[in-house]
Parts: C-alpha cells; structure tokens; sequence
C-alpha cells in the first residue's frame, strides 16, 4: 500500500516537471543532381515588393565580439593563402581563387561575396513571404560553405540575379558544380524554381551524372 502511494505521488510529481523541448535537428542529405532537382518546387516567380534593404546584411557574423562581419568572416574561410587579419578585423593580404572564372584573385578588394541564389531570386521564389529576421539570416548564411561564395567583381556583377536559365559561370568545367551548389542553397531555404530554370538544371543533371548535391535544411 506504501509502495503503491509512493509511485502515485513520484508520477503526480513527474507530471509537473517542465519538459524542455530541443529544436529539431536537420541531418544532412546527399542526392544526386536530378533527383535533387526533383525535390524543388515549381512555381511561376514574382518580384512585386522586392527591395534590397529587405535583407539586412552584411551583420556581425558569428562571433559579434570579433570585429569581423559576414563578409570578412568568408573571406577568412575560403582564403587560399590567408590574409593577415588587423584591428577591426581589417584585411590585408592573401590570396583567393575564383571559381565562376578560374581567377586567382590577390587581396581582399578585388572581391565580392556573392549570394550563391541572389537576394531577388530568393525573393522571387518564396522569401517574400518570410519575416525581416529569416531573411536576414538568409543573407548571412554562415551556416552551409556553399550560400555565400567569394568570386571577382566582373563575375559577380555579370550574373547579377540571375538563376541558371539566363547565366551560368564563364569557366564551363565548373557548371556541375555550380549546378549542384545552387540546388543545395534552394533545398537549404525551401526555395521553388520557375519552369525555364528547372529546365536547365534538369538539362546540366543529364550533363553531370556522378554530380551530387550536398544539403542541409537551415533551422
């Protein structure tokens, strides 16, 4: 009879212990090109409301107390021969290789950090409908190698906003990449393609067969 009120009071007891809920962890996924093209939704694009300032960037980073904002922070990371790294988080120095035009690029001013899928594209295929605060963790996306990519000026200013259906990078041994990179940054979001876009890719999958794309969902 003891034991038995014991177990009653332990599990009225347990009932009101808070349960603390962790986020859901998003394990990493590997498909291949056209599969993962498949994946993605399609639906017609539209850029009605669509300014830049929606997306705040670049932020502080991911250490806030560093000095170094999200484009210094890629800099650091995808430099092949690493700048030196001053007050402030000033860059001088170093060497970076260009992938969109197989350019090797000496300092830190002869580069710009691209948004792998560009600020209006990603408007156009769902971010329009996210809160100011998702897209600017969209446009600082420290979280995947592959979101934010440091290129040369004239290739980033060649393609813009444009997706894979109008502009593909100049060096053409690197499109299964650039396929698959892109594809991974839309997969990551959630992000839909239009018709011609998923065309093109879908043509590029049939080009790249051994091409896998390598993804995981942003929180």
């Amino acid at each position: 009879m003891i034991k038995n009120l014991k177990r009653v009071l332990t599990a009225a007891a347990l009932a009101f212990i808070p349960v603390t809920v962790s986020p859901p962890v998003h394990a990493a996924e590997t498909l291949p090109l056209g599969a993962a093209v498949h994946h993605l939704e399609t639906a017609d694009e539209s850029r009605e409301g669509y300014t830049r300032d929606k997306f705040r960037h670049w932020n502080t980073g991911q250490n806030p107390t560093d000095g170094c904002n999200t484009r210094n922070e890629v800099l650091i990371a995808e430099a092949v021969e690493p700048p030196t790294v001053g007050p402030g988080c000033r860059l001088t120095g170093g060497t970076w290789w260009s992938y969109y035009d197989a350019t090797t690029v000496s300092g830190p001013s002869g580069l710009d950090i691209d948004h792998m899928v560009p600020l209006a594209e990603a408007w156009d295929s769902g971010a329009s409908a996210w809160t100011a605060q998702r897209r600017e963790v969209y446009a600082n996306d420290l979280g995947a190698p592959t979101s934010l990519v440091g290129v040369t000026a004239r290739s980033n200013r060649s393609k813009s906003d444009q997706d894979p259906g109008t502009w593909m990078p100049l060096a053409g041994e690197v499109h299964c990449q650039y396929a698959a990179e892109w594809t991974a940054t839309k997969l990551r979001w959630n992000l839909s393609v239009d018709p011609q876009e998923q065309a093109e890719l879908l043509d590029l999958a049939e080009q790249c067969p051994a091409t896998e794309v390598h993804f995981e969902l942003a929180p």
